[in-house]
C-alpha cells in the first residue's frame, strides 16, 4: 500500500471509529448554532452588564445586536518570553474590528506557565494539569454568551492544547488562533547543548551556564529549538486555525502586526453575520486531526502531542489513539531538521521557506488531506505561501518558494532527512510507550542493558554526580505518570545521560513520566502505559532487571519470566513530597481523576 493510501486508511479508521461520538458532538454544535447570535437571549439586565465598560461606540452597536462581537482568550503576561509580546494585541484586534464594523472585547485570560522556569523544579507538577485548567479558564470567559467568535492568544507548551480543547467545546463559534512567534536567534543551540553538558560534568560553573542560557533566551517571542510551542504553532497552521504564513513571524515587526489585524478581520468575516459562517466544530474534522499528525512527524515535532492531540481532538468527538500517530509516522518522512534534531532553530526554518514550502512538499505527495476547511477557506493548498507585508502595511502572499532555501534544515520530499517521522510505540510486557527517533543516532536505538530504578529524577541526578552510574544501563523512573505527580517532563535528565553516551556506554531512558519537545539523543521509552501508581508492570521492575529497548522493532521488554514478574510485589513510593506546596495540593482532585496517557492524561 502506498504512503498516500496508508494515510488515508488512518483516516478513514478514525472516522469510523469517532463516528458515534462525533455525531453526538455535532449535533450539540448545530443545536447551538441553530439560536443564532447568541446576545439575542440575554436578557437587558444581562447585555448592559456584558458592555458597561465599553466605550459609546462599541455600546451602541452592541446594543443592536447587528454586529459581530469577538472574545479575546489572552493568555499574556509580561514575566515570559513568549506570551509578553500579546500586551499589545488587544488593542490592535479591537481597532482592527472597528474599521471592519464589529466589536471585540478581552473575554478573559488564562494562565500560562513555562516549562523552562518549572523544568526540574516542583511547580513542573502542575504544568501537564495546566492545560486543563486553561480550557476551563476560556470557557469561563466564553460562557457569558456575548460573542459570535472567538479569537485566542496563546503560543507554548499546555497554553495552546488548552485554548484548543476550549475553542472545540464551543465549537459553535468560530475560532482564530493568533500566535505571537519566535524570538530571534540568540546563541546556536548545540553551543547552549555544549555548556549543559560541560555544567552536568563539573567542568564550567553556574556563571558560564547562566550566561549561556541567557544568551540562548534573550528576548520576547518563543524559544528558538523545536520543542511544544513551536510545534503548536506549526500545528494551528496545518489544521488551519492561523492565517496563512503567520506562525513564525518575529514579534514586534511591522508584519506580525499586519497579521494580527488581519487575523481579527477574518474572525469577524466568518461569523454567522457573514456570508462566510465557519463554526470551528464543523471546520475541524479527522482530516484535520491526521493533517496535524502529519506535520508533527514531518517535522520532527513535540512527543508531548502524542498526549496533547489525543485530548484536542476527544474535545470536537474524535478518537486518536497513539497507534495512528504511530502509523503515520511510518509513512511521513521527515523533512526538517530543526534542533534538537538539528543544528538550525525555527527562524532558519522559517527563511529556508518554512511551512509554506513543507506544506506544498507533503500535499503534491499526496500525504495531506487538502479537501479541509480552514478558518481562510476551503483547501490547504492556500497555506503553502510565504506572508509579506505589502506596500500599504497589509499582508501579502506568495507562492511558496519552489526551492529550499537550505537543504541541511528543509528538504524536499525527494530528498528527506529520512524515510519516517521518528515517532514510535513501543509495546511489550512494560505496556506501551512513546519514543522519538528523529534525534537519535542509528547505532543508539537497541539498548540491552540492566536496569537502574530511581522513584525520582534528583535520585537519578544524585547518582550521576557521585559516579555510580558509568556504566551500561537502562535508567528507569517511575512514579512520574499523571496519576502518580501529574506527569512532570523530566528533561534535566537529557544532559546527563548524553554526557554517558558521549563516554562510550549504551544507556536509555524508561519512564511513565514526560521528556518533552526537546528529548534528544538519547533513546527515551516515554510516557510508559500503564504508570506504576496505576499498576504498570513498570512498578515491579527491579535494580539489575535486563532490558531490551529497541527502537528500531517498535518494542520494549523486561527479559524476566512471567512467573517471576507476577510473584513479585510492587515497589511503594513514598508520593508525600508531592501533595504539597507550590500549588499541589490544589490539584489532588487532578491526579485522582486524569485519564492514561495514551488516553490524553485529562482530567474531563
Amino acid at each position: 500500500m502506498t504512503a498516500r493510501r496508508e494515510i488515508e486508511a488512518v483516516t478513514e479508521r478514525i472516522r469510523e471509529r469517532s463516528r458515534p461520538a462525533r455525531e453526538a458532538y455535532l449535533a450539540r454544535v448545530d443545536e447551538a448554532v441553530s439560536k443564532g447570535p447568541h446576545r439575542t437571549v440575554l436578557s437587558c439586565g444581562n447585555l448592559a452588564h456584558g458592555f458597561a465598560a465599553c466605550g459609546v461606540h462599541d455600546k451602541q452597536a452592541l446594543s443592536g445586536d447587528v454586529v459581530p462581537n469577538l472574545g479575546i482568550i489572552t493568555s499574556y503576561n509580561d514575566m515570559l518570553s513568549a506570551h509578553q509580546p500579546f500586551e499589545p494585541f488587544p488593542a490592535l484586534i479591537k481597532e482592527a474590528a472597528r474599521e471592519a464594523g464589529g466589536v471585540a472585547q478581552v473575554a478573559g485570560g488564562v494562565p500560562a506557565m513555562c516549562d523552562g522556569v518549572t523544568q526540574g523544579q516542583p511547580g513542573m507538577e502542575l504544568s501537564l494539569f495546566s492545560r486543563d485548567v486553561i480550557a476551563m479558564a476560556a470557557a469561563v470567559g466564553l460562557s457569558h454568551n456575548m460573542f459570535d467568535a472567538a479569537v485566542f492568544l496563546g503560543v507554548c507548551d499546555k497554553i495552546v492544547p488548552g485554548l484548543a480543547i476550549a475553542a472545540f467545546t464551543f465549537g459553535h463559534l468560530p475560532a482564530v488562533f493568533i500566535p505571537a512567534g519566535p524570538m530571534t536567534t540568540g546563541l546556536p543551540n548545540d553551543e547552549k547543548s555544549r555548556i549543559r553538558q560541560l555544567f552536568a560534568e563539573g567542568k564550567v560553573g553556574r556563571e558560564a551556564l547562566l550566561e549561556a542560557e541567557s544568551k540562548s533566551y534573550h528576548g520576547p517571542g518563543t524559544c528558538t529549538f523545536y520543542g511544544t510551542a513551536n510545534s503548536n504553532q506549526m500545528l494551528m497552521e496545518i489544521m488551519g486555525l492561523h492565517t496563512p504564513g503567520s506562525s513564525f513571524v518575529n514579534p514586534n515587526t511591522p508584519l506580525r502586526d499586519a497579521l494580527t489585524k488581519e487575523a481579527a478581520r477574518r474572525a469577524l468575516a466568518i461569523t454567522s453575520l457573514g456570508n462566510e459562517f465557519t463554526p470551528v466544530g464543523r471546520m475541524i474534522d479527522e482530516r484535520s486531526v491526521v493533517n496535524g499528525v502529519v506535520g508533527l512527524n514531518a517535522t520532527g515535532g513535540s512527543t508531548n502531542h502524542t498526549i496533547h492531540l489525543i485530548a484536542m481532538a476527544a474535545a470536537a468527538g474524535i478518537r486518536l489513539t497513539w497507534q495512528d500517530i504511530a502509523d503515520i509516522s511510518e509513512n511521513v518522512p521527515l523533512l526538517a531538521r530543526v534542533y534538537p534534531n538539528g543544528l538550525a532553530d525555527v527562524n532558519h526554518f522559517h527563511a529556508a521557506g518554512g511551512l509554506g514550502f513543507m506544506i506544498r512538499e507533503l500535499l503534491e505527495a499526496g500525504l495531506l488531506h487538502e479537501d479541509v476547511q480552514t478558518i481562510w477557506g476551503p483547501g490547504l493548498k492556500q497555506y503553502a505561501i510565504e506572508a509579506k507585508l505589502g506596500p500599504d502595511g497589509n499582508v501579502v502572499r506568495e507562492q511558496a518558494p519552489a526551492a529550499s532555501g537550505d537543504e541541511k534544515v528543509l528538504a524536499p520530499y525527494a530528498k528527506a532527512f529520512q524515510p519516517t517521522g521518528g515517532i514510535r510505540v513501543l509495546k511489550g510486557n512494560i505496556g506501551q510507550a512513546i519514543i522519538k527517533t528523529s534525534a537519535v543516532k542509528g547505532e543508539h536505538r537497541v539498548v540491552e542493558a540492566p536496569a537502574i530504578v530511581f522513584e525520582t529524577q534528583e535520585a537519578l541526578q544524585e547518582a550521576f554526580k557521585a559516579g555510580e552510574i558509568d556504566r551500561d544501563f537502562i535508567a528507569v523512573i517511575r512514579y512520574q505518570g499523571p496519576k502518580a505527580n501529574g506527569m512532570p517532563e523530566l528533561h534535566k535528565l537529557t544532559p546527563l545521560l548524553g554526557v554517558l553516551q558521549d563516554r562510550g556506554y549504551k544507556v536509555a531512558l524508561v519512564t511513565d513520566g514526560r521528556m518533552s519537545g526537546a528529548s534528544g539523543k538519547v533513546p527515551a521509552a516515554i510516557h510508559v502505559t500503564p504508570e506504576a501508581l496505576d499498576g504498570g508492570l513498570i512498578g515491579k521492575l527491579r535494580d539489575g532487571d535486563m532490558m531490551r529497548l529497541d527502537a528500531n522493532a517498535g518494542t520494549l521488554e523486561v527479559l524476566v519470566s512471567v512467573e517471576e514478574l507476577q510473584g513479585r510485589e510492587e515497589a511503594q513510593a513514598d508520593l508525600s513530597g508531592n501533595q504539597f506546596g507550590l500549588g499541589r495540593e490544589l490539584f489532588a482532585g487532578f491526579r485522582q481523576l486524569a485519564s492514561r496517557a495514551d488516553q490524553g492524561a485529562a482530567v474531563f
